[in-house]
């Protein structure tokens, strides 16, 4: 008898012919029975195929469990949501994190060299963060980080200087599970800067309180000549909302994100749409890349998705947008500072051990140089880009500086990845050091729009 003839009704260890089950209950059953089976020993393939079902079962898993979620409508709409002051200007240039703030980034380091680190690579070769390391991102406060206080978050003042800095030391352990562990509070610090009183209200309460969902920022297109400011996907409006279509790659946990926030073109103007997971015409599929892979990159597909009019996030006028994308680059850029850190404190050691011909290569001027070179753009991305958020905190224009980070931390951070590997010869080629995996992921950084913002 095989497995499938097993779970029909009436059959032994199947369901009785009376009794229904959910799709998860026909996967339980299944599973007992392909454990049970005798023929895995006799093929010698019981360890693998035991590792391939617990893979596809638990994606299957938190996929089902992701469609479940309904998020009722709450709050007033229409009506403006609660938003929290600009930073109070210090008057000077002055870099010092607040105490506030140096508490945190204390949190963050510790979790991302103590919890991050040792799980990157294995993440990395699996497509997918660990979910232990994610709850314990939850438990560190990162959802609620730009969330108003008054909505169950921490944010008293805008909190770009903060998101800045918990961003660059989260991508010191790894810059893959860093994305997949901000993904979801991008979403809430969207909701909490753009979304109205019934946005917030019927989202919020979901990201702090209890279980907290994935959810994904889906902003870049797989096209030719792609511009985030011009999205292909479409918005047409209808007699009851809105209709979507088109496609967005390297969204992060797609596969099991229960809210989107999605970005089309509307009457010639981007503009950014809340679309829940359960929406039909929804399609997901996995899309692994070179780089940032413990982020789980899918490709999110939408055919006559229908939305409500109250579905539309902040303006319409492409202002909301704009300021999206500024944003999320500006978290890129300091991605980028975190794990060219993590490149310079690898190398520095490397460098001062490794030996040739009788000496340190660290005495030879060529490696020197190069490894100077490192820390001299690593203060030159980190300024700029501190720079651009303290102007963000304080509501201030920071267009100019946000293209300025981008471009530096753009063109450096792959550089910094391309020397991390130089330095450390033939052992950077390989995966026993992180320095190529660094090197791939650094390669993102110019290239991703949305996934995370500040």
């Amino acid at each position: 008898m095989s497995i499938l003839q097993g779970l029909r009704g009436g059959v032994a260890h199947g369901v009785p012919s009376g009794e229904s089950r959910d799709p998860i209950g026909f996967a339980v059953a299944g599973l007992r029975k392909l454990s049970q089976s005798p023929v895995l020993d006799r093929l010698g393939v019981r360890k693998q195929t035991e590792q391939a079902v617990f893979t596809v079962t638990r994606s299957g898993f938190k996929t089902m469990a992701a469609t479940s979620r309904a998020f009722k409508k709450k709050g007033k709409q229409g009506a403006p949501g609660v938003r929290v002051p600009n930073a109070i200007p210090q008057g000077v240039f002055d870099l010092t994190p607040t105490e506030d703030e140096q508490m945190l980034v204390d949190v963050v380091t510790e979790f991302a060299e103590e919890v991050v680190r040792p799980a990157a690579a294995e993440a990395d070769e699996a497509c997918a963060a660990p979910d232990d390391l994610l709850k314990s991102s939850l438990e560190i406060g990162l959802p609620i980080l730009g969330v108003p206080e008054e909505l169950g978050g921490i944010s008293e003042t805008r909190s770009a200087v903060a998101g800045t800095l918990v961003a660059e030391a989260l991508a010191k352990g790894d810059l893959g599970l860093a994305v997949a562990a901000l993904a979801p509070g991008s979403v809430a610090t969207a909701l909490g800067l753009w979304g109205t009183d019934e946005q917030q209200q019927t989202y919020l309460p979901a990201f702090t309180e209890g279980s907290v969902p994935a959810a994904a920022f889906a902003l870049n297109e797989d096209r030719v000549l792609f511009d985030v400011l011009s999205p292909a996907t479409t918005a047409t409006k209808t007699t009851d909302g809105f209709t979507l279509n088109g496609t967005k790659s390297l969204v992060a946990r797609g596969a099991e994100a229960e809210l989107f926030v999605v970005g089309a073109s509307l009457d010639g103007k981007p503009a950014l749409f809340l679309v829940e997971s359960s929406t039909p015409g929804i399609a997901i599929e996995s899309e692994p890349a070179m780089g940032v892979r413990a982020a789980s990159l899918t490709k999110l597909t939408l055919t006559d998705v229908k939305v409500p009019a109250s579905a539309v996030l902040g303006e319409t006028d492409g202002s909301t947008y704009t300021e999206a994308v500024r944003l999320s680059r500006l978290a890129w850029c300091a991605l980028a500072i975190g794990v060219g850190q993590a490149v310079l404190d690898y190398v520095t050691p490397y460098v001062k051990t490794r030996e040739a011909f009788g000496e340190p290569i660290a005495h030879r001027q060529s490696v020197a140089f190069m490894v100077a070179n490192i820390a001299i753009e690593l203060q030159a991305m980190r300024l700029v880009t501190y720079k651009a958020a303290s102007r963000v905190a304080q509501g201030i224009d920071a267009t100019r500086e946000i293209a300025l980070a981008r471009k530096l931390c753009a063109d450096k951070g792959m550089q910094i990845g391309l020397d991390g590997v130089q330095l450390l010869g033939g052992h950077g080629f390989v995966k026993e050091h992180p320095v190529e995996r660094w090197y791939r992921d650094l390669r993102a950084i110019g290239i991703m729009e949305g996934t995370v913002l500040v």
